[in-house]
């Protein structure tokens, strides 16, 4: 293999490792609403960034509470580097402020987790079609206005896992469909890179041990 096959075949690895095409996930945690407020505050801080690096981001779902935040919320992006960029941001984010709507001045801690999600061309995971559950309703805007009075919206359950996503975005069914089969698919795979992790985590800690002295000595 010559330098340039192996820069290629190089490239194409790096491509499949570091996709750029992401699912960023947002929750509110502990908090109530000013959690919601500040998983909003999150989300619209990493649509931001994805605008300076010229990604494309779109809001492919998102449960509103009642002061306007975000319960939770799926965002897709695109863009050169998107998962290398913005893999670290997975985990419990935690903000101590005075909430807007405390009358007390005093300061509260909320959290809010974040999930990046590679969506990868080659994926391991097979789902078989009489493990899901779907359902389609009405696309609802802010208000509980219809933003169609068809039903776009789909939810789908992973009946073996229990995951739920939906896909409310898109203008038509079958795109809101493959928008969540899409986070669906990077959910399992995630899912199953997380237990392959923790097998080889106990199998290489049964090998070292503890270090005991009442371990057996093999030198």
């Amino acid at each position: 293999m010559d330098w340039q096959e192996w820069k290629k075949s190089q490239k194409s690895v790096e491509a499949e490792e570091f996709p750029n095409e992401i699912i960023l996930e947002v929750r509110a945690g502990a908090g109530g609403e000013e959690a919601a407020l500040f998983a909003k505050k999150l989300a619209l801080m990493y649509i931001l960034y994805a605008g300076l690096k010229n990604w494309s981001a779109k809001v492919l779902y998102a449960s509103e509470s009642s002061l306007g935040g975000y319960k939770e919320a799926a965002i897709e992006m695109r863009g050169e580097g998107a998962y290398e960029k913005l893999r670290f941001e997975t985990g419990v984010h935690r903000i101590q402020r005075i909430p807007e709507t405390e009358k007390m001045g005093r300061v509260h801690t909320s959290t809010a987790s974040v999930a990046i999600l590679p969506i990868r061309k080659k994926t391991k995971i097979e789902i078989k079609p009489g493990d899901l559950e779907i359902e389609f309703s009405r696309s609802g805007g802010a208000g509980g206005q219809n933003v169609n009075k068809v039903e776009t919206a789909v939810r789908i359950i992973h009946k073996p896992t229990g995951i739920d996503v939906r896909s409310t975005a898109e203008r038509s069914q079958l795109k809101n469909r493959e928008k969540a089969m899409s986070i669906l698919s990077a959910k399992l795979e995630a899912k199953s890179d997380e237990e392959e992790s923790a097998k080889h985590s106990l199998n290489r800690k049964t090998q070292i041990g503890t270090a005991d002295r009442s371990e057996k000595i093999r030198t």
